[in-house]
């Protein structure tokens, strides 16, 4: 101890006598020689076993100083310089890498934290993982700006658990929209207000949302997590809504929206009857929805509450919305158009009304697929989007050309029953031959055709009397007013375009194939084709001929009939 204490007084005598002496050495200067002489001092004494050992040796002798060239001075200036360089980037490099390695060791155990709860994680709920996921970041950033380093270890262990979320979330979507697909009923339910608003809060704000891409999208996301949680319906849970009623009498068939034109549907439906339940609203337009399509909206506000949360996993997103919007659109042909919903969910038949109601979701579902991309695109890098876009559009068409074939669906439903129809008609004819008829009125034939399609427009109601049929073709008078109910006027007007063609083409074509021999059968047949033409004519196409939806049948009046049209 002793001996440890004279080198102590040696080393302060030595930094009294550089500071006094150096007068244009900084003091950390002055302080690395002391150090340094202060090591020489201690090897020695550490030699001397023991021994108590002056700093006389080292010390500067009373003329030491005095005997000091202007050369000299100026050498040990210079080398005393280059030491405490040397001795000031050593003390940084060291300070730098432990600062370093008590960030890593501090990534590592969190890191190790976030590895005993991965299987938790993925199993939370959105805002709960971001809590989680957000304080990780904001503790990366803190600790990456002390250190200096990326922590490109504990970055892969978060980034990990967001995609493990993400698959999982939309794992257990894909499985819920399956059984609510299988267990659907496609029958019309009362749209409740949440989803509403959910569909307003999202693509309403389209002009807006251009210029203030990051505000909307963030504004967006909070209102579609307060309208899931504060949903006062117990059936809108997770599970989807299998209970929502379907007593639409008690509902009122208005409701308060911000579009003017939404308005206006609601007071057309008003007036169809107040039994008629609300509609979804998108750009002006109301749609009839069912179950299923209700859900799948919610799981897309969803989606694009997870875009707008976890920024680096915005490609990922996009490709799981294009996976769900896929299975939706294939399982509910399967179900629909392909008949499945008989096998799995009980339906007895697939009327008219089904496939309708499921145009209407399609429908609604293409609508919305371009809002849905602009919205997820503005999180994605710019170097994914060219295949992400392929992939929407792709998506997006499939989806028109599944309502597409719903139409078709519908007027081939039309087209057989008018076959069905026609199929009598040879053998009316004949018995017109053998027996005279002094009936002014279309045949009955002509009178079933009629009554079953004009009785959805209310048109010549009191002109022919109703008429006993058991015909199939009663289910296309049916088959109008679904139609004419359940779908928009355009929908309406393009089928039933196809429709005249149809009614044209083969009723012209069963008239031509008849055998007329007697006066009276050419008179009937020129009443009842002209009955005929005047129900084409009311047919709601968009035809604009004058007369409305001429065709092939008026072209066989005129070449066949001219003189019964003379008289």
């Amino acid at each position: 101890m002793q001996a440890h204490l004279v080198q102590a007084s040696e080393v302060k005598k030595t930094i009294e006598w550089i500071i006094c002496h150096l007068d244009d050495h900084y003091a950390a200067d002055s302080v690395a020689a002391a150090i340094a002489l202060g090591a020489a001092a201690a090897e020695t004494a550490s030699e001397s076993d023991g021994q108590i050992t002056t700093f006389s040796q080292f010390s500067p002798p009373s003329n030491f100083s005095r005997g000091f060239s202007i050369q000299e001075r100026g050498n040990d200036a210079a080398t005393m310089s280059n030491l405490s360089r040397n001795f000031r980037a050593d003390i940084l490099r060291e300070n730098t890498e432990a600062v370093f390695a008590a960030c890593d060791a501090a990534h590592g155990r969190w890191a190790k934290i976030l590895g005993v709860r991965a299987p938790l994680h993925s199993k939370l709920r959105l805002q709960e993982f971001l809590n989680i996921y957000n304080i990780t970041q904001e503790f990366i950033t803190a600790t990456e700006k002390i250190g200096g380093r990326l922590g490109y270890s504990i970055r892969g262990t978060i980034q990990s658990q967001a995609k493990a979320f993400v698959d999982f979330q939309h794992e257990s979507r894909m499985a819920k929209l399956k059984a609510i697909l299988d267990q659907e009923n496609w029958a019309e339910i009362d749209v409740p207000d949440e989803f509403q608003t959910i569909v307003t809060s999202l693509f309403s704000s389209k002009s807006e949302t251009s210029g203030h891409a990051d505000d909307d999208s963030a504004d967006t996301a909070t209102s579609q997590t307060e309208v899931v949680r504060n949903s006062s319906d117990p059936s809108m849970v997770d599970a989807g809504l299998p209970n929502i009623s379907h007593n639409t009498a008690q509902t009122d068939s208005t409701s308060t929206h911000p579009d003017s034109t939404a308005q206006n549907n609601d007071t057309k439906s008003r007036e169809r009857g107040r039994s008629s339940p609300r509609m979804l609203s998108f750009g002006g337009v109301a749609y009839h929805m069912v179950n299923c399509g209700l859900i799948l909206v919610k799981m897309l506000s969803e989606y694009i509450d997870m875009n707008n949360s976890l920024t680096g996993l915005s490609s990922e997103v996009v490709h799981r919305v294009v996976d769900i919007l896929k299975f939706f659109n294939t399982r509910t042909c399967q179900l629909v158009l392909g008949a499945g919903a008989m096998q799995v969910s009980g339906l007895k038949s697939i009327t008219s009304k089904h496939l309708a109601l499921t145009s209407q979701v399609i429908g609604f579902t293409y609508t919305i697929i371009p809002e849905i991309k602009r919205i997820l695109f503005l999180r994605v890098p710019e170097t994914h989007k060219g295949l992400l876009m392929l992939e929407v559009d792709r998506v997006a068409q499939d989806y028109k050309v599944h309502r597409d074939e719903i139409h078709s669906k519908l007027v081939q439903i039309m087209r057989e029953r008018l076959l069905v129809h026609l199929r009598s008609l040879p053998q009316i004819v004949e018995s017109l031959n053998r027996q005279e008829d002094n009936d002014s009125q279309p045949s009955q034939f002509a009178r079933s055709i009629t009554k079953v399609v004009l009785s959805s427009t209310h048109l010549c109601s009191d002109t022919f009397p109703s008429v006993p049929s058991v015909d199939p073709f009663e289910e296309v008078g049916l088959l109008q007013r679904v139609l004419c109910r359940t779908l928009h006027e355009v929908d309406v007007q393009a089928i039933f375009r196809q429709v005249v063609i149809i009614f044209h083409s083969q009723i012209s074509e069963a008239f031509s194939r008849l055998d007329i021999s007697s006066q009276q059968a050419r008179q009937r047949a020129h009443r009842d084709v002209q009955h005929l033409l005047g129900c084409i004519r009311s047919l709601p196409s968009d035809s604009k001929s004058n007369p409305p939806n001429w065709g092939p049948l008026d072209e066989f009046l005129e070449q066949n009939f001219d003189a019964e049209a003379s008289q």
